[in-house]
């Protein structure tokens, strides 16, 4: 599958960071921006640009704030033709404490919202375009999204400045009908205006990577995965996987294959993420994931049948 108008985005960090509240030694850091720069991939996000008032930095490591001068010591001396990212969520971000563009090293701002704040999503958008940088809107959980609200902020951003759109499967909950739907729903809304469609995917039904090519099918052009994918709960599209489904030969899978080799394994002993029951049964049911991320955290932690009969015993009751 060889579109030269694809791009790659790696969201190691950032969707990694989930997991273990940021806290990833920079010497890691370093080896995923190295290993995602000689892959070739086009984006690597390197976390959230996020407020300190709303998160405690004694709690959550650096990826969680991306400070430019601690982002700068991260890339200094490796070689790279890949842009910087972050994220950003509504509510939980100082927009007057990002810099202008030509202070930083960051090329693009993802803005992360649900439907019923696309209106703000909009406001920071413009906010980070005034000062430089590429922007996208991530629409998450999107699953849950009545449509003539997902259609009514689909019109809102084809007004604005927003280089891409994500359908973003928060709870990995959909098929590839329901891909094919909402990503061609996007593209004729987007395109028109110049305005891509992206997709970032998560695993609980062990779809992450299937269901990003059927976006790839249906004409998505900017693609999220992780490392092995490394992700809150189930993860996400594996990057190692969606690299060599892509055919492009400016990718290159060897330094991904390496990385996995010398730094995932080691982390997997450390930190949990993969397919397991828990995080299929909230993918099923079209729920968020915090559910089965409190039970892993359990002593109850493997008591599969017990957790699924909770929320059929929630649903009678209602």
């Amino acid at each position: 599958m060889y579109r030269p108008e694809i791009k790659v985005l790696d969201c190691t960090i950032r969707d990694g960071g989930l997991i273990n509240d940021f806290k990833f030694e920079d010497k890691f850091v370093r080896a995923v921006y190295a290993a995602c720069s000689a892959a070739g991939v086009d984006y690597i996000e390197l976390g959230y640009q996020a407020s300190k008032t709303s998160f405690d930095p004694n709690k959550f490591g650096k990826t969680k704030f991306c400070e430019d001068d601690y982002l700068r010591e991260i890339i200094d001396g490796i070689p790279s033709n890949s842009k910087i990212s972050t994220m950003i969520d509504i509510g939980r971000v100082e927009l007057d404490q990002i810099k202008q563009k030509k202070d930083s090293v960051v090329d693009m701002i993802r803005v992360a919202c649900y439907v019923k704040d696309i209106d703000k999503a909009i406001f920071h958008v413009k906010a980070c375009a005034d000062k430089g940088y590429e922007t996208t809107v991530n629409i998450m959980a999107i699953s849950t999204a009545l449509m003539p609200d997902l259609e009514e902020g689909l019109r809102q951003l084809a007004e604005s400045p927003v280089k891409a759109v994500y359908v973003v499967d928060s709870y990995g909950a959909l098929f590839s009908e329901q891909i094919h739907f909402l990503v061609e729903k996007s593209k004729t809304i987007l395109n028109p205006k110049g305005i891509e469609v992206g997709i970032h995917c998560h695993n609980n039904q062990q779809l992450g990577f299937a269901n990003t090519i059927e976006a790839i099918r249906k004409g998505a052009n900017y693609l999220d995965g992780t490392i092995f994918g490394i992700g809150r709960g189930p993860g996400n599209c594996p990057l190692e996987l969606l690299l060599a489904f892509l055919k492009n030969p400016k990718f290159k899978l060897d330094p991904i294959l390496d990385i996995i080799e010398k730094e995932m394994l080691p982390l997997r002993d450390k930190i949990e993420w993969g397919y397991i029951i828990p995080y299929m049964i909230t993918g099923i049911l079209n729920q968020h994931p915090r559910s089965a991320i409190a039970l892993r955290a359990s002593k109850d932690k493997d008591k599969y049948a017990q957790f699924y009969r909770s929320f059929m015993n929630d649903a009678e009751l209602a």
